[in-house]
């Protein structure tokens, strides 16, 4: 392949033809296109509420399940303002105990940005101490993350760089904000959806406001892109990501019909809903064939 190339995306504009070329090539060999409407979790299609719950799927599943995506969130923005991760007494419990890779502190030359990335690196902590203590014992640990590589095949499925290139999530704050944007509007569709397989309602109440938190994120994050004029790998992005869930429209640019889009919702201003096995398949970069992405070893818990 050759020396791979560093990329930097400071003030990119992405052609169609790069769009389509970028995410055809791998969406080939990951099996990406495929693996949103064939994902399972434990044999059970996750859309499907009664037959989850006949399965053994309980709320602490649930709660793990979104654990593990704040393990996730919180090392990247942790890394990204402080160049260090959660503490270890914070990742510790039921299943294997994985490593970090990749991450370190990103230089902001605007305040602002790094003030916003500040707020959310501590609510992400936060997320994490609150769902284990809510978990006790029964809290996973972290699973291993990959904070470099995957980066690099998700912005090379959604165009972003070409085949020899790598993106370095960490690089600059253009790279950063549209890393977020990866993560951003996939964890509010992921408590959304996740909301009807809760019974406690104690529970349900504090997703609800875990969600809340997630959904100013992604508006920081999506207005923050569009100031930019960072319409278009926006856009690559949420097609990458609406590629990867399967069938149906979830996902939205920052620009709709030539306008600023930044809550992106239905008919009836509502946002979209994704199924554990929906935001599996876009945190797992399609899976098995593609080294599953953010999570190389898939998450701890019940539903992976």
């Amino acid at each position: 392949m050759g020396e791979i190339k560093q990329t930097s995306l400071e003030g990119l504009t992405i052609g169609k033809d790069a769009l389509d070329a970028g995410r055809r090539a791998f969406l080939r060999s990951s099996g990406l296109m495929a693996a949103g409407a064939a994902a399972l979790v434990g044999g059970v299609a996750a859309s499907d509420t009664a037959a989850a719950q006949s399965a053994g799927i309980n709320d602490a599943d649930i709660l793990n399940f979104a654990l593990n995506l704040e393990y996730l969130e919180a090392e990247f923005y942790l890394r990204a303002v402080k160049g260090s991760g959660l503490a270890d007494a914070d990742t510790t419990g039921v299943g294997t105990l994985g490593p970090v890779a990749g991450g370190r502190r990103v230089p902001f030359t605007t305040p602002l940005v790094r003030e916003y990335a500040e707020e959310i690196a501590a609510d992400e902590e936060a997320h994490v101490k609150f769902l284990r203590a809510g978990l006790g014992t029964a809290a996973v640990a972290r699973p291993r993350i990959d904070l470099r590589d995957s980066f690099t095949a998700a912005a090379l499925a959604a165009g972003l760089i070409e085949p020899g290139q790598r993106f370095d999530a960490f690089a600059n704050e253009t790279n950063f904000l549209l890393a977020a944007f990866i993560f951003e509007d996939v964890g509010v569709t992921a408590y959304k959806g996740a909301a009807r397989f809760l019974n406690n309602k104690d529970f349900l109440e504090a997703a609800a406001g875990i969600l809340a938190v997630e959904a100013y994120h992604a508006g920081e994050i999506r207005t923050l892109l569009l100031q930019r004029g960072l319409s278009d790998p926006a856009f690559a992005i949420s097609r990458l990501r609406d590629n990867a869930d399967g069938p149906g429209i979830r996902d939205q640019g920052i620009l709709r019909f030539g306008k600023a889009n930044i809550v992106p919702a239905d008919a009836n201003g509502i946002v979209y809903s994704r199924t554990p096995a929906q935001v599996l398949s876009i945190v797992y970069l399609g899976g098995e064939a593609a080294n599953n992405g953010f999570f190389p070893n898939r998450l701890n818990g019940g539903l992976r």
